[in-house]
C-alpha cells in the first residue's frame, strides 16, 4: 500500500483529490516559516480520522 502524501502545493493536490478521491491519502499545508510548530501540527492531523485512504487533510499555518 502506497503511504499519504504531504505537500505545500494545495491548488494542485486540492483540485487532484476531488477529480480522483481513490488514493492513499493527501495532508495539504500552508507554508509555516516555523517547522517546529507545523511539523507538529502535521503528526496531530492524522489521528483526527481512522484512515487516510481517500483523505485530504488540510494543516493551516496558525496566524500568531
Amino acid at each position: 500500500m502506497a503511504a499519504p502524501l504531504l505537500t505545500l502545493n494545495r491548488k494542485h493536490f486540492m483540485r487532484l483529490h476531488r477529480q480522483r478521491p481513490e488514493h492513499a491519502g493527501v495532508v495539504v499545508c500552508t507554508f509555516d516559516p516555523d517547522f517546529a510548530r507545523q511539523a507538529a501540527r502535521i503528526d496531530v492531523a492524522p489521528q483526527s480520522v481512522a484512515s487516510m485512504i481517500g483523505q485530504m487533510l488540510r494543516v493551516n499555518r496558525l496566524d500568531h
